[in-house]
């Protein structure tokens, strides 16, 4: 039976700032790429760092959270601004920003999955929340910088965050305790995800399910380890 979730609880709120935090970043980042003022920046970071939670808000047909608690606009804000003022042009390059996705994609499957159980979603429906709320901001800040979406880029990327938000859906609904529940998805997800950056993981075609280090796709690679 599925245990008592808080939406409001200490540790995932610590989570999701957490991701708030290093998706901005990865925002900021590759707004540093495309040689952004400093609106762009905070633009591009914020919208990374608030919009899968928004677009999970909205089809769970509850309040957007930052809309009532201005903390997590605030966060993205000042690592969007920090970013700007602290990380020379020299080290705004793309690895750095895929490694900041990555941690974002980790805490926010865990999160997302968690909200939507709190409102009684689903399992299913809440492993699919989880998934939109990791990749949702990346899509968002890959579309208006010009980028190929990571998520439509043949690398592991949606499947490891379904993945890390079915491993936190599973043990909760076993009765696992909330931290060890949380702490295990996210290092899941990051694990894959970390996998398939270093190794060049990916969907195959038909017929050859995964590929790994295809050299053929290196010139599309959307995730290159430099």
């Amino acid at each position: 039976m599925l245990a008592a979730i808080d939406p409001l609880s200490t540790n995932i709120l610590s989570l999701m700032y957490f991701g708030d935090v290093v998706f901005a970043i990865s925002g900021a980042l590759l707004a540093g790429r495309k040689q952004m003022d400093v609106i762009g920046f905070v633009l591009i970071g914020t919208i990374t760092g608030i919009g899968g939670g928004t677009l999970r808000d909205l089809l769970l047909g509850r309040t957007v959270w930052w809309t009532q608690e201005p903390f997590e606009l605030i966060l993205c804000v000042a690592a969007s601004l920090l970013t700007f003022f602290v990380i020379p042009n020299s080290v705004a390059r793309r690895k750095w920003m895929i490694w900041a996705d990555a941690l974002g994609l980790a805490a926010f499957a865990v999160v997302g999955c968690h909200v939507a159980l709190s409102v009684n979603s689903p399992p299913l429906v809440a492993v699919f929340m989880g998934m939109l709320t990791a990749t949702g901001g990346g899509v968002i800040r890959d579309v208006l910088t010009n980028e190929q979406p990571m998520i439509t880029g043949g690398q592991l990327y949606a499947s490891v965050a379904l993945v890390g938000a079915a491993c936190y859906a599973v043990m909760r609904w076993t009765g696992a305790d909330e931290i060890l529940a949380e702490s295990l998805a996210f290092l899941v997800c990051f694990v894959l995800r970390a996998a398939a950056i270093i190794f060049d993981i990916r969907m195959g075609p038909p017929g050859e399910f995964i590929r790994v280090g295809d050299k053929d796709s290196a010139d599309r690679n959307p995730n290159p380890k430099a």
